[in-house]
């Protein structure tokens, strides 16, 4: 059976207010309370409508693991307790099943934990889409951008360890089904000042670090570098080690990362040259010298460093030294060089190193967009996810605090705008009437911001660009002339006179009140800054490199392409970044998250109200309550509604059967609701005021309790029945089983009695036989007895008469029988083996058995013989046939008989079938051949011997070439007349042809052979077994041999050779061949 699921929903278990927008009373002071006692229990995530409000808890959670993520996978966005992942959700099902754009915009101040929000959506939104290599690397390519960008863009502050110091805001595309194609990620105002100085307790931008620590020394060597922070200017000694932070782990991760996003090897490389160079131009010095007309220059102390950055970047050294020393300024067509004193110089450097750097961070953003860009041109949905700093409000605040509180001017005023135009569609689609709501705009600080006449950004400009001497001081002054009758702005030198006394804004300074308060600006430095100038010299000398990455990181230091047009300055550069940024965002459907920072120490547990306080003041997070609460605080759709408090009316509980509508409207009547406090819309009910919502919970809380009450009045009465019914049940079962126990008993006892009766009677009639048998027995015994010595008695009296005439014979008789049986008996227990080679034979005891001893000798020695044969095969009876064959003919007569007798007959001693070289002569004989070897045939001229294969068929006898294979002489087994042979110990054998055949026009055949009784044995059998004859074999010492027309006699000699014990031939006469045999 399937688990069921229970649906659970935001008001449920919910500890404090889980929706700000229900929060009463709605004032500061309750605000942070809640958020406290939600932090304390840790609940980081609140709503404010669709708002996230993100705390930071400075230590991991089990919020976020796979479950998490299918537990929140599509449901509904109030469905369950706040969290990040189901902002996350309903913006991903928005994009995937509604086809709207979403843009997720994430604020807040240093530490509050704005990037790990971010990655928190994009993994999300990884786990969420769909599968598949393709889109798998998609997804990887995406997530593994982040510790690329954040090794050069994050760097430890004193609020945070890994703080964003850029802007990022990235767009990730979809395809039609949802699944991730690509992105685009847009990067606003890295801080590049970071690079040559760091505000005490900080450090410089991650990737200096772990270079340093994590690079191996034969790489840090390549890049002239050493592990040593202290050996170089910008790194601040202070912070350099940050407890729980591996520089060297990071840097394998970052490698790794921008091996999965796609730069290639000397990609790498070539970044981390450029950061060394970076890291080096820290450590170039000045001193300053005096020329012949007065001026002042500057020298550079020591060259070495110098030196070893023109080699990592392949620059002329005398050309870097040179734009280091001197400034060449155009105008027209004229050129005018000057020298750079001490300070010029050091502010030459500094500029080189800040614009180095960011230009690296510019094209590294470029180059992961090449990456992860999407590759098809098919429409996509996109959805972005805009990080980016929050308001700040520090102590000293410049020209960077300026242009970061303009953006969260702008993101606020977009952020009323649609979350007001958001309400209105939603009254409109419900057919619920709007009414205007009072809210306060900031448009009228956007204006004094970024007006193009008279704007901060206009003037600053403006005075930029102004010839002459430009200060910080005659921009506050031209600040003052301008802004001076703005309600917003402030300034001891203005001319209102309601700050003429105030002490707290010093005459360097200038305030602006912002939405989220007030914030005092020092303007020292804010000219130079928005300046951003870098030197033409420094640009040009860039351009000149050998190095492609530093090259094309400064195209405007091509000589071809001298623009002699002031490059824009910051501030119009971030202002056109943020018109850019707010047109996105407003063709995107928006979600927020709100991150705050609960303490300044970055502990756990820790939660300081006035950090909270002031953190929700300028994200102007109780505006946004007061603007969703304006009109109506809480919304439902009918089914849910219907479902959560449908037991508070008895026409609704348990199971309404008309529409939804129909059963809320029956219900809120039932409940006396007035009606100004809600409104029917077309598919939701809206509820004016909180209060009505709580009333509604505690009603529904304490019919819960009623309704747990029934329930378990109901289960206790069913479950008493239950039992009562099982006890009955299990009583009857008992009692059954007890009595069947009962009967069995009572059964096995009455068989158990019966079985003694029956086996006593049983045995008393069984003895009563017994008796009865046993008497019968002795009276058939003693009649038998009496019988016995009666005829014994009758036969005494007959034959006592002659009894004395034929004793003798009758005890000669029985003792003879006697000695025969035991004759017998022992013979028995003595015979020998089975083996018929075995001699052994038990000695006789008796002469007069001594024809029988030896008959039973020889028919024992046949039986076992016939037993022995029973054993062969047909081939080994085939094999001792023609052993037994050889002994008749050659036992006794032969002197090499026994030699052979041990050796058995194999018959094709050469593999004609099988040797290629005898193809020839088997493609000739087309019979069985029985014997196949090679012999020696004597020639009858000389006695010499020639090779010759010997081969036995059926029905021929064949010679032929050993060499060639070519058949020499073939002779009909039927012209076979005699096969003669001497009686030593020689191989040599004579076959004689029938006269006046035709194959004896050449003589009788006088051969020789290693295997003479072999080959006669079976020449003898073959041509009995054909011809029906038997074959003459004549065994002699001399014999006649037929060589064509002559007799030639061969004669047999004993004597001794010089060849050892081979038998030879010699030719004695034209009459006598002479063979002397060893």
């Amino acid at each position: 059976m399937a688990k069921m699921e229970v649906k659970t929903s935001l008001l449920d278990d919910m500890i404090g207010v889980g929706d700000m927008v229900l929060l009463e009373p709605l004032d500061e002071d309750s605000f942070i309370n809640n958020l406290k006692k939600r932090f304390d229990h840790n609940e980081v995530y609140t709503y404010i409508g669709s708002v996230v409000i993100s705390i930071n808890p400075y230590r991991s959670l089990p919020i976020y693991t796979p479950e998490k993520v299918e537990e929140y996978r599509n449901r509904n966005f109030y469905e369950l307790s706040p969290h990040i992942f189901a902002l996350s959700d309903e913006a991903y099902r928005s994009l995937r099943d509604q086809d709207k754009d979403q843009c997720i915009l994430i604020t807040g101040e240093s530490g509050a934990g704005k990037t790990e929000a971010s990655k928190l959506v994009m993994s999300y939104v990884a786990a969420v889409c769909g599968k598949g290599a393709e889109v798998n690397q998609v997804k990887e390519q995406l997530l593994q951008s982040n510790p690329v960008l954040e090794a050069f863009g994050n760097a430890k502050t004193v609020r945070n360890d890994n703080s964003s110091r850029f802007g990022k805001y990235m767009d990730i595309e979809f395809d039609f089904k949802g699944d991730p194609l690509g992105g685009v990620i847009s990067n606003y105002l890295l801080e590049k000042s970071r690079v040559v100085k760091q505000p005490r307790g900080e450090r410089n931008f991650h990737i200096f670090y772990q270079i340093l620590s994590g690079a191996s020394e034969d790489f840090l060597c390549k890049l002239k570098l050493e592990q040593d922070f202290s050996r170089y200017n910008y790194l601040g000694l202070d912070s350099a080690k940050v407890n729980g932070v591996d520089d060297a782990a990071n840097f394998r991760t970052v490698r790794n990362a921008m091996q999965i996003v796609g730069f290639m090897d000397h990609e790498t490389q070539s970044v981390f040259e450029v950061v060394a160079a970076v890291l080096k131009l820290g450590n170039i010095e000045f001193k300053p010298e005096s020329r012949v007309n007065g001026l002042d220059e500057s020298k550079i102390k020591d060259k070495n460093e110098l030196k070893e950055i023109c080699e990592l970047t392949g620059i002329d050294q005398s050309v870097l030294e040179r734009a280091f020393s001197f400034r060449t300024v155009e105008a027209k067509q004229e050129k005018v060089s000057t020298t750079l004193n001490v300070a010029q110089a050091y502010y030459a450097r500094d500029a080189l190193a800040k614009n180095l750097y960011s230009r690296l961070f510019s094209w590294l953003v470029t180059r992961i967009n090449e990456s992860i860009k999407a590759q098809t041109k098919v429409r996509k949905k996109v959805m972005g996810v805009l990080d980016i700093y929050g308001f700040e409000i520090f102590e000293d605040n410049s020209f960077e605090q300026f242009i970061i509180n303009y953006c969260n001017e702008k993101l606020q005023q977009i952020f009323i705008e649609l979350t007001l135009k958001e309400e209105q569609e939603e009254y409109i689609r419900e057919g619920i009437e709007w009414t205007h709501i009072e809210y306060f705009n900031n448009a009228i600080i956007c204006d004094l911001i970024e007006n193009n006449q008279t704007g901060i950004l206009a003037m600053l400009d403006e005075e930029c660009l102004r010839p002459g001497t430009v200060t910080d001081d005659t921009f506050l002054e031209k600040l003052n002339q301008v802004c001076a009758t703005h309600q917003h702005f402030e300034s001891r030198m203005s001319k209102c006179s309601r700050f003429l006394n105030d002490t707290t804004l010093p005459h360097s300074c200038f305030r602006i009140q912002h939405y989220a308060g007030k914030v005092m600006y020092q303007v020292e430095g804010f000219v130079d800054k928005n300046n951003d100038l870098l030197y033409r010299d420094l640009s040009q000398a860039m351009w000149k490199a050998n190095h492609s990455l530093i090259k094309a990181l400064f195209p405007e230091g091509n000589p071809a392409k001298i623009n002699l047009k002031r490059p824009p300055t910051a501030g119009s550069q971030f202002k056109a970044s943020v018109a850019t940024l707010m047109k996105n965002l407003q063709t995107k459907n928006p979600n927020y998250i709100r991150c705050i920072k609960p303490n300044d120490k970055k502990a756990a547990h820790v939660f300081n109200d006035a950090l909270v306080c002031h953190q929700i003041r300028y994200l102007g997070l109780l505006e946004n309550v007061r603007v969703r609460r304006a009109g109506y605080a809480f919304r439902q759709a009918y089914e849910p509604c219907l479902e959560r408090y449908k037991m508070l009316c008895k026409q609704t509980w348990p199971h309404w059967r008309g529409p939804a509508r129909a059963g809320v409207e029956v219900l809120f009547n039932e409940l006396e609701i007035p009606e100004e406090e809600f409104s029917f819309g077309r598919s939701k009910i809206f509820i004016r005021n909180p209060r009505t919502l709580f009333k509604l919970e505690d009603l529904r809380k304490q019919r819960l309790e009623d309704l747990a009450t029934l329930i378990e009045k109901i289960y206790r009465g069913w479950k008493c029945r239950t039992r009562f019914l099982l006890m009955k049940k299990s009583q009857i079962v008992i009692a059954s089983w007890y009595r069947r126990y009962a009967q069995q008993k009572k059964y096995q006892k009455i068989k158990s009695s019966a079985i003694i009766v029956q086996s006593y009677i049983r045995g008393w009639k069984a003895r009563k036989l017994l008796r009865e048998l046993k008497h019968q027995r002795r009276c058939n015994e003693a009649a038998t007895i009496i019988a016995a010595y009666w005829h014994g008695t009758q036969v005494r009296r007959e034959y006592r008469k002659f009894f004395r005439a034929n004793a003798g014979r009758k005890i000669y008789e029985f003792t003879l029988q006697r000695l025969i049986q035991k004759y017998f008996l022992e013979m028995k227990n003595k015979m020998p083996s089975l083996s018929p080679i075995d001699k052994n034979w038990p000695a006789r005891p008796y002469l007069f058995l001594d024809s029988t001893h030896k008959e039973l000798k020889r028919i024992f020695h046949l039986w076992r013989c016939k037993k022995y044969r029973d054993q062969f095969t047909d081939q080994q009876k085939l094999i001792y046939e023609e052993k037994l064959e050889a002994s008749e003919l050659f036992k006794d007569k032969k002197a090499l008989y026994p030699a052979s007798v041990g050796q058995p007959f194999q018959g094709a001693y050469l593999e004609i079938s099988k040797n290629p070289k005898y193809k020839k002569l088997k493609d000739a004989v087309d019979e069985k051949i029985i014997i196949a070897e090679v012999v020696n045939k004597i020639n009858r001229a000389n006695g010499k011997a020639t090779s010759r294969i010997f081969l036995l068929t059926k029905n021929n006898v064949l010679l032929a070439d050993q060499k060639s294979g070519n058949i020499k002489s073939e002779v009909p087994l039927g012209d076979v007349i005699k096969v003669s042979m001497s009686s030593q110990n020689d191989g040599f054998f004579a076959v004689h042809l029938k006269e006046g055949s035709g194959a004896a026009g050449k003589g009788d055949f006088l051969l020789s052979s290693d295997h003479l009784i072999e080959m006669a044995t079976k020449l003898y059998r073959t041509t009995l077994s054909q011809t029906k004859q038997k074959l003459n074999i004549e065994i002699s010492d001399e014999f006649l041999v037929q060589f064509r027309q002559d007799k030639v006699c061969v004669k047999f000699i004993q004597g001794s050779q010089k060849n050892g014990n081979i038998p030879t031939c010699k030719r004695k006469n034209n009459r006598l061949l002479e063979v002397a045999v060893p």
